[in-house]
């Protein structure tokens, strides 16, 4: 090429001057001089056109070049630094330099043998055209900067056209070119394609991306604004509100768009679509079009091989369709273009981004990652996966740790559970029983996943003399069921975080909703009261369960099955279950009465379990918020985060309400984001979230009233009833004679019972503090009937009552005497 250069400074000034010697020797006829004078004129004028324009290419290619040099730096610091999006960026700002720096050595090239063989393309017209075709070939391949001219794509899209023959020296520099590329795909490990790599969600889902991020060309009206079209939102049952299921243009043409302002460059890597929510009418989008921005002033659409790309949208309302990029784009601004949807419907969509922001290029309006100092295992786990973590976690930890399985699910995996205790494996007398329930819809795994979380960090933070942990792993028997429903979790694994969609895997592979599927002892209950039965005639605590539950006629998922027996099994005394899609607390009872579809339905320890639920709440980083964005369409500020099951929504059968009527235990449902299965890249930032409310939580045990009910000879009683005056609901001593009564601070006149035993009351105090208050209570045992009341009158309905085989034996004795107006008799009470 410098050759060529030389050259033409050289010759360029030596043929005017032998142009201008021989004009002056051969005179020739006025027409011809002058046509050779206009000639000699534009050619002037053309070497100066063209040392101007090599002056031009050559500044480019030397800021090509230096950008290719910076590109291969920063690429060579991020991977030093282990950053591998970063560095992918800068080897494919690396390559596309070194593209255009080739491309830009082509070019002057082509323009320096343009010149120099301007006297052969500028020919007078009576002269041999014999190097026009190959004119035409320059200009040609010059045409085809950034396409394969070996390839030769022209301007139709359905096909190719043959180009002419390149000479030897193009041919060469395409080869050199194509030996490059190969290169640069043996080093990434592809032989002929750039490995993909996909950047995790944005968090529209999650809401992580703010409503203000989003804008449209139109909208339907305000409840189908563009920031209704986050993937997996839900609407209300009535269409037409201000929170429907997804974003709707008020226009049904191809010029309508949705858009997001990312707030800084990001790396963009594909975009998930899914249709508009709604249980009365079917929308989506079932094609289109991608466009990318830094200013919103001039957009550039997604293309492969210099075409635009039409991406193929849904086939139905709920089911996720990805696209992913081939080539990702680095922008700050997508949009997203229907071009057509479904003919019977609305042009409406939800969606999600995938793209990784650019640290390097952050805006101070960006949203900061939350990071947490706890090195833990912040992955999505399968099965296996599962099972490995916490036989790791139990091996590291054999003191303090013990897995057990309660039972398997329909399709055979077991049901494991970890118990973490300072004696695993041992009820100890006066320690109460608490436990976590994850899973019970196999889509909902955060759950799952703090609960690992939650294990691993017990396990380090004991060993590493952590007071906080030390006194719940001390004074608490914990157990943690990370996965409730397996089979459904291990569905929705495989499919994927943002594919899985709002249901797959909710239901066991029954089909059954395993918290819709626990004996509804509710009913019983109710039905009791209105005719005054409870307690004296029918239980208000420790309510059996239905004989027709237990046969195999009944519609009962296995999971379900080893959940009952294993809270028949343990004496616990608090739990929640764990949740998500939501960012709520909810509390007994969970069913309405009457079958209503929502109605306010409070327990007899209402304020207590409002105590509970605002202690998760309030310990959360978003969840008690008030100015917090609802996740779907229900405001929970009212409650700060918390609600009453039953007043929300009906769930019959639920686990929380089969928990407080059949055991001692207190159980809330915890849903914990918006997002069912948030992505891995999110984790720690949910961990950070419930860390401290999960650990509040287990807390809750400790408070309230504990003590053991034995007889004069220290003998421990087992189902003694506890009682509380002015709560219509008791509990029992376990097998050890211990008890626990969640209470308030406040004081309580409490009465224990059992059968064959004098009754005894006595005043006990709660204080503020965590740690539950002693109250210890010695039964006398009862010798014969005429120690217990001393009659005036027939003593038929005393005896009757005293030999039924119930619980409620003093309970019902204290009644008949009542009923038999015996004005001398004594009950005695110790």
């Amino acid at each position: 090429m410098y050759i060529l250069r030389l050259l033409a400074h050289t010759l360029a000034p030596m043929l005017l001057f032998l142009v201008g010697v021989l004009s002056m020797h051969f005179p020739v006829e006025g027409n011809t001089m002058s046509a050779l004078s206009d000639w000699e004129n534009e050619m002037k004028q053309e070497i100066e056109n063209l040392k101007e324009r090599e002056r031009t290419w050559l500044q480019e290619w030397e800021n090509i070049v230096v950008t290719a040099s910076y590109g291969r730096t920063m690429g060579q610091k991020e991977v030093k630094d282990g950053r591998e999006d970063l560095s992918l960026v800068a080897q494919e700002s690396v390559e596309r330099s070194e593209t255009r720096a080739t491309n830009a050595r082509v070019n002057v090239s082509d323009d320096i043998y343009k010149r120099d063989n301007l006297s052969t393309f500028r020919q007078p017209i009576n002269q041999p055209n014999v190097t026009v075709e190959r004119a035409r070939e320059v200009e040609h391949m010059k045409s085809d900067i950034g396409n394969d001219p070996l390839k030769g794509k022209d301007e139709n899209p359905k096909g190719y056209q043959k180009r002419p023959s390149l000479s030897k020296s193009e041919r060469i520099l395409h080869a050199l070119r194509k030996a490059s590329s190969k290169k640069k795909n043996i080093i990434s490990g592809k032989k002929s394609r750039r490995q993909k790599h996909e950047c995790p969600p944005l968090g529209l889902e999650s809401m992580r991306v703010k409503d203000t991020q989003f804008i449209a060309s139109s909208s339907k009206r305000i409840g189908l604004a563009p920031y209704r079209g986050r993937l997996n939102i839900q609407s209300g049952l009535n269409d037409g509100d201000d929170f429907d299921g997804a974003w709707c243009s008020l226009f049904y043409d191809i010029y309508q768009w949705i858009q997001l302002d990312a707030l800084q460059l990001t790396k963009f890597t594909g975009v998930i679509t899914q249709g508009r929510n709604s249980i009365w009418s079917s929308h989506w989008v079932t094609k289109y079009r991608v466009y990318f921005s830094n200013d919103t002033l001039s957009w550039k659409t997604y293309q492969e091989g210099g075409y635009d790309v039409y991406f193929s949208g849904n086939k139905d309302q709920e089911t996720p369709v990805q696209n992913t990029f081939t080539n990702p784009v680095v922008a700050r601004f997508i949009r997203i273009n229907p071009q057509n949807w479904y003919h019977n419907g609305s042009l409406c969509l939800r969606m999600e981004v995938l793209g990784c922001p650019l640290k390097e290029y952050s805006s101070p309006a960006a949203r900061k990652e939350i990071r947490s100092a706890d090195q833990l295992d912040f992955k999505h786990h399968n099965y296996k996966e599962m099972r490995k973590f916490m036989q790791v976690i139990r091996d590291e930890c054999p003191d303090i740790a013990r897995i057990y399985s309660i039972g398997k699910s329909y399709q055979g995996r077991k049901l494991y559970v970890m118990e973490m205790s300072d004696n695993p494996g041992v009820h100890e007398p006066g320690e109460p029983e608490f436990r976590y329930v994850a899973g019970m819809h196999g889509n909902e795994v955060l759950g799952k996943e703090l609960l690992l979380n939650l294990m691993q960090f017990l396990c380090h933070h004991y060993y590493a003399g952590d007071t906080h942990v030390g006194f719940l792993i001390n004074h608490t028997r914990i157990h943690l069921l990370p996965s409730m429903n397996p089979d459904g979790s291990e569905a929705a694994y495989i499919k994927g975080s943002e594919l899985s969609g709002w249901a797959l895997g909710r239901w066991n592979q029954q089909g059954i909703d395993l918290n819709h599927n626990f004996a509804d002892l509710n009913s019983l209950l109710w039905k009791a009261e209105e005719e005054n039965k409870v307690p004296h005639d029918f239980p208000n605590h420790y309510i059996p369960v239905p004989g027709w539950y237990n046969t195999d006629k009944a519609l009962v998922a296995p999971e379900t099955r080893a959940v009952i027996a294993w809270m028949e099994k343990f004496p616990f005394v608090l739990g929640a279950s764990l949740h998500g899609g939501e960012l709520v607390v909810t509390y007994p009872y969970d069913m309405a009465r009457d079958w209503a579809p929502s109605a306010l339905t409070p327990t007899p320890d209402n304020n207590f379990f409002k105590w509970l639920a605002t202690a998760y709440a309030s310990s959360h980083r978003n969840m008690a918020d008030p100015h917090r964005r609802m996740c779907h369409y229900d405001d929970f500020s009212p409650g700060r985060g918390t609600v009453n099951g039953a007043a929300w929504h009906t769930v019959p059968g639920s686990m929380n309400d089969f928990s407080y009527l059949h055991t001692n235990c207190f159980e809330v449902t915890i849903e914990q984001s918006c997002d069912k299965f948030p992505p891995a890249s999110e984790l720690e930032e949910e961990w950070e979230n419930n860390k401290q409310p999960l650990l509040t939580f287990i807390e809750q045990v400790h408070r309230g009233l504990t003590g053991i009910v034995q007889d004069e000879h220290d003998n421990v009683i087992a189902n003694a009833v506890i009682v509380v005056d002015g709560h219509n609901h008791d509990v029992r001593t376990a097998a050890d004679g211990d008890y626990w009564r969640l209470l308030n601070p406040g004081e309580y006149i409490v009465t224990a019972m059992a059968t064959g035993f004098h009754i005894h009351t006595r005043v006990c105090y709660v204080g503020f503090m965590v740690g539950a208050n002693q109250c210890d209570f010695v039964l006398s045992k009862v010798q014969n009937l005429t120690s217990l009341v001393t009659l005036h009158g027939d003593t038929k309905n005393i005896a009757a009552s005293f030999e039924r085989k119930t619980s409620y034996t003093i309970s019902m004795l204290e009644q008949s005497v009542l009923n038999n107006n015996c004005s001398n008799t004594q009950i005695t009470l110790m």
